[in-house]
C-alpha cells in the first residue's frame, strides 16, 4: 500500500513503549509526525530519536505529537532508548510503536519491494488533526533525517492552512509568503490591506500574516 498526500493516514492498533494505543485516538486534535526506522540499535536512528527528544518544547508549541516506530518489540525499544539517552544526552519522551509482525509497515507503505522484507525504509509522514497525510519524506539509510525541515514544513502548512497564502522556496517563518492564485486582487484588498509586491499577476509577495 501507498499512502498519498491527501489521503486520511490508516489508523492502527499497536503497543508502544507507553502502552497500547490506537492512533487516531492517540493523535486526538493534534498534529502528528510518525517516523520509522529499520529495526534498532542502528547508528543513525539513534541519533535522530536523541534530536527528536530534544525538540520537545519546538512540537508542543506547534501541537505536534510525534511517534516513531521500528519492527523490533517493546522490550528491545526500551534496550535501545537507554542507549538512546546516555550517547546522545537526551531521554526518549514520545511512544516507540513495536511492528514486529509488520501490520503497521505495511499499512503505510514502508516495507520497499526491493529492500529487505524484514526491515522497513526511514519514512516521515505528518498528518493533521483531520487525519490526512500532510507530507511524506523517504530518506536513504546514510543520511540522518533533517528535523529543521520537517518543523519548516509543519509552520508553512500551519500557517497557510489559516491564510490563503503560499510559501516560497527556502521560506522560514517571518519571511515573506505568496498570495494564493486562487485569491482575486480585489479579495487580497480585503484581506491584505497594508498592500503586496506584484512580481507577475500570478506572483504576488506579501508580509506574513499573523
Amino acid at each position: 500500500m501507498t499512502v498519498q498526500l491527501g489521503q486520511i493516514a490508516p489508523d492502527f492498533e499497536q503497543d508502544t513503549t507507553q502502552g497500547r494505543i490506537r492512533f487516531h485516538e492517540w493523535l486526538g486534535s493534534s498534529w502528528g509526525v510518525l517516523f520509522s526506522h529499520p529495526k534498532d540499535y542502528t547508528p543513525v536512528c539513534t541519533t535522530e530519536l536523541g534530536a527528536v527528544a530534544a525538540l520537545k518544547e519546538d512540537w508542543d508549541k506547534r501541537n505536534v505529537k510525534v511517534i516513531g516506530l521500528s519492527v523490533d518489540p517493546v522490550d528491545s525499544h526500551h534496550g535501545w532508548e537507554a542507549d538512546i539517552a546516555e550517547t546522545q544526552g537526551t531521554a526518549v519522551n514520545f511512544p516507540m510503536i513495536a511492528d514486529p509482525d509488520r501490520t503497521v509497515s505495511n499499512l503505510y507503505g514502508m516495507v520497499h519491494p526491493e529492500a529487505d522484507p524484514t526491515i522497513t525504509v526511514r519514512s516521515v509522514f505528518v498528518i493533521d488533526p483531520n487525519k490526512k497525510v500532510r507530507l511524506s519524506l523517504t530518506y536513504p539509510p546514510s543520511a540522518g533525517r533533517n528535523f529543521a525541515e520537517i518543523l519548516r514544513v509543519i509552520d508553512s502548512l500551519q500557517l497557510t492552512d489559516r491564510h490563503k497564502v503560499t510559501t516560497p522556496a527556502n521560506w522560514t517563518p517571518g519571511e515573506d509568503v505568496i498570495i494564493a492564485p486562487s485569491v482575486s486582487d480585489e479579495d487580497a484588498k480585503a484581506k491584505f490591506p497594508g498592500g503586496w509586491k506584484t512580481l507577475k499577476p500570478y506572483l504576488r509577495l506579501v508580509k506574513q500574516p499573523v
